[in-house]
């Protein structure tokens, strides 16, 4: 179940990335979290997505926040205590640190990236906890690509991508940071679909994310995330299927949108 926050937190006529026109700061996206368990899909899990304003001495960020946590009859049996949280230029969602906090059913491992842009640099430090419950920290200095990010920062730039201009089929690659690797996520659009929600039915975009020279990610087309085809492009729904099984997050709420 490790993977579960990453998949979420998971065009060629599309334009890339460029100024930020979707997200604010004060938006709560609020998700339940199911899982398959023996043939039925159980909710297991609430996941939220918040921005907020952090303020440096040279600075204003945007901070963006992922959170996961099992509910409360599911912590005996596996206990989840997820953060992702990366700190971006509010106008380019440029990422300047990045941070992972997992907690997983007594699996821990935290990560952290201090970006350094102009030199292509990562300052990367992760730490994990060993059986006899002490800890091990690994630093490293990373060479990245120019457009290399961290999961989250991609995840809310992808809102902000033309999707309107795409003819179904087209599909983009993106470079993120994880566990220490450049990976590339491909992200293909698949076209338009209503979908049914606890925020009303909405019109979206559908896309298909896989992970190039990766089994991660089961069967072609079968991760999909569902965007409000509008202004803020927010995810409702989003369904995958991972070697250990398959799952689905559903949106709850939404609050604080930009447009």
């Amino acid at each position: 179940m490790k993977p579960l926050i990453f998949l979420f937190f998971i065009f060629s006529t599309i334009n890339s990335i460029a100024q930020n026109t979707t997200i604010a700061a004060g938006e709560k996206l609020v998700f339940s979290a199911s899982y398959n368990m023996s043939g039925l899909l159980t909710d297991i899990a609430e996941v939220k997505m918040e921005t907020s304003e952090v303020s440096t001495s040279k600075n204003t960020l945007l901070r963006l926040k992922c959170t996961a946590t099992s509910y409360k009859n599911w912590d005996n049996f596996f206990k989840i205590r997820d953060l992702y949280e990366s700190y971006v230029n509010p106008k380019t969602l440029t990422p300047y640190l990045y941070k992972r906090d997992i907690n997983e059913g007594g699996y821990y491992k935290f990560m952290q990236y201090k970006y350094n842009h102009l030199s292509k640099l990562v300052t990367s430090l992760k730490r994990k906890k060993k059986k006899d419950g002490t800890f091990w920290e690994e630093n490293k200095t990373l060479k990245i690509g120019a457009s290399s990010k961290d999961i989250i920062s991609t995840l809310y730039g992808i809102r902000n991508l033309d999707i309107h201009k795409a003819n179904p089929g087209d599909q983009q690659e993106f470079t993120i940071l994880f566990d220490n690797k450049e990976t590339s996520l491909i992200v293909k659009y698949i076209g338009k679909e209503t979908v049914q929600t606890k925020i009303g039915n909405k019109e979206c975009y559908k896309l298909a994310v896989s992970l190039k020279d990766s089994n991660l990610l089961k069967g072609e087309n079968s991760n999909l995330i569902w965007l409000t085809a509008d202004a803020n492009k927010i995810p409702v729904y989003a369904k995958f299927k991972i070697p250990v099984g398959n799952g689905e997050l559903k949106i709850m709420s939404a609050t604080g949108l930009k447009n």
